[in-house]
């Protein structure tokens, strides 16, 4: 039995309704998805209590406290990649709906932001 805990980027508080958030650590929201073999058996949205300007690192932290083993984001600095990259959480990038975002990711369809080793950023992104 393949259990996995997404972590969604929302704009709001509307769960599967809401929008992918464009930046990560400015979300206002995270939509926390259980899933076990391939079917949802659970969500709830939990807010970013990490959220501000500049706070992808934060909220890398924040997130990872709540167990999840995959992350889906509009876009996310070179810092909080990192961070994830070094908790062994595979990040994919998704424009649009959140219910959207899942069923492409549990279709195996979503494109996965990698740590990049070309660039040298200062701060924690987006």
């Amino acid at each position: 039995m393949k259990k996995i805990r997404l972590a969604v980027t929302l704009t709001d508080e509307k769960g599967m309704d809401s929008q992918v958030s464009e930046h990560f650590g400015q979300c206002g929201y995270f939509l926390l998805v259980n899933i076990e073999n391939g079917k949802i058996t659970s969500s709830k949205v939990v807010p970013n209590s990490a959220q501000h300007g500049g706070g992808g690192c934060q909220a890398v932290a924040e997130i990872l406290k709540h167990g999840v083993s995959n992350v889906i984001a509009g876009g996310m600095g070179p810092n909080a990649i990192n961070k994830f990259a070094a908790a062994n959480v595979p990040v994919f990038t998704y424009c649009g709906k959140a219910s959207a975002a899942i069923k492409e990711f549990l279709e195996s369809s979503l494109g996965r932001i990698d740590p990049c080793e070309d660039h040298e950023h200062g701060g924690c992104g987006h």
